[in-house]
């Protein structure tokens, strides 16, 4: 069996019920909204959260905790991972993501010290650990912080 030959079963899927379409719909005229106040209109009812004039929950409950929007947020890549690649390549965001070290060439990119190197590279990333930059300098390598 496959998708396409999936069907629904008999009854299941039940067509909406029109109104507003004659008096002999038995929802005509007013479509069942009765003839005057808040929820006869267009747009009327109260919103969601609203609790009849009680104070609603989301005031009522406690509020924890802070969202620092001035955090950035960083792309953790090792110099373990470097490995993978030939000796003297140039190590950039774009070639991260061909190599499928990380998802998305526009998130910031930050190199971290763990594994250890036996190839030198030149690494382009905007942030590097001390040991990163330790470890990719002693095995012959270079490192660039992008803007």
């Amino acid at each position: 069996m496959a998708l396409n030959q999936l069907k629904s079963n008999p009854g299941s899927r039940k067509r909406a019920t029109r109104v507003g379409r004659g008096i002999g719909s038995g929802l005509g005229k007013t479509s069942g909204r009765g003839i005057l106040g808040q929820n006869s209109r267009s747009g009327g009812g109260k919103g969601p959260g609203f609790e009849g004039g009680q104070n609603p929950i989301y005031r009522r409950i406690p509020k924890r905790g802070f969202k620092n929007y001035t955090r950035v947020e960083y792309t953790i890549v090792n110099i373990k991972d470097f490995e993978q690649f030939v000796d003297k390549t140039e190590i950039t965001p774009t070639l991260l993501v061909e190599a499928g070290l990380i998802k998305n060439g526009q998130s910031l990119i930050k190199v971290l010290g763990d594994g250890s190197l036996t190839k030198s590279f030149k690494v382009s990333a905007h942030k590097f650990s001390k040991s990163a930059v330790a470890a990719i300098t002693k095995v012959g390598g270079s490192t660039e912080v992008l803007a």
